[in-house]
């Protein structure tokens, strides 16, 4: 009985620490996304909006005008950063199966900057927790399951850098002031219907190909290059499809999106989700 007592003790001893451990790594990765956050909005800050300029705007192609024109109803607007949270299915790398999923975002609306993280269960009461940051052309992702044990660490190297670049570019929609002439986007046109856009930062370039629809709404992006399946991160992936525009402060925002991975002429979906809240924020 004795032996029995001892070793029940042990146990709930065992259990106390690893929990504290858990609770303490917990804190500490929220510690360090809200930092990644908090130095977005630094950076976002400090950036100066593109004024509208109707003979700029006259200068790109036209279904980019008209894309501007739908996304302002009633003129520009200036934004510093946008934060979101978004709730749907996604599909960890090299895997088949979707998990509900949670995530909030930071960007920075007029230079490439952002900041993301999520949280997908596993089994009942052991989650993943996944965050990336990019900032001063820098990035970094890390996933950790229970917000404790590593098992993504990825350091920037110029192709994530690279990625990461894209990456903000492929969001863009949903700061659609990224994409005004005089901000760090080039447009150029391809067809009536699409046109290439490309963002250039401190030595680093990214391009997607812009699908638009017939009421100006910008329905794809598209990389014109396959992406690495067998990568253990997804990055930017390489095709968004976008639907169900509101307005929200001026705005004409997408509130529901596909993500994917694209080769060999196959989309591969890895984030089915909708924006369940969005706010700006003013220079």
């Amino acid at each position: 009985m004795r032996i029995l007592k001892i070793s029940f003790a042990l146990s709930l001893s065992a259990i106390a620490l690893t929990s504290t451990y858990v609770a303490y790594s917990t804190w500490q990765t929220e510690a360090d996304i809200k930092a990644h956050r908090q130095n977005v909005i630094a950076l976002a800050q400090q950036t100066e909006g593109p004024n509208w300029d109707n003979a700029a705007l006259s200068t790109l192609p036209k279904v980019v005008q008209r894309y501007l024109q739908f996304s302002f109803p009633n003129g520009p607007t200036n934004i510093s950063h946008v934060s979101m949270e978004m709730e749907g299915q996604f599909r960890r790398p090299q895997t088949e199966g979707f998990a509900a999923t949670t995530a909030e975002q930071v960007v920075a609306a007029n230079t490439p900057a952002l900041a993301f993280s999520a949280t997908t269960p596993i089994i009942p009461g052991v989650w993943a927790r996944a965050y990336d940051a990019y900032a001063d052309v820098r990035m970094e992702m890390k996933a950790k399951i229970l917000s404790t044990i590593t098992v993504v660490d990825e350091k920037e190297t110029p192709e994530l850098n690279a990625t990461s670049l894209r990456r903000w570019l492929l969001e863009s929609p949903l700061y659609p002031v990224a994409l005004m002439p005089g901000g760090p986007v080039t447009w150029e046109a391809i067809d009536d219907t699409r046109a290439r856009a490309t963002v250039t930062m401190s030595g680093y370039s990214a391009s997607l190909v812009a699908t638009f629809r017939e009421d100006g709404s910008l329905e794809r992006f598209d990389a014109e290059e396959d992406g690495d399946l067998t990568s253990p991160y997804h990055g930017s992936g390489e095709h968004v499809y976008r639907t169900d525009y509101k307005e929200v402060s001026g705005m004409m925002i997408p509130h529901k999106f596909i993500i994917a991975r694209a080769a060999k002429g196959k989309i591969l979906p890895f984030w089915n989700g909708h924006l369940t809240s969005i706010t700006f924020s003013s220079l």
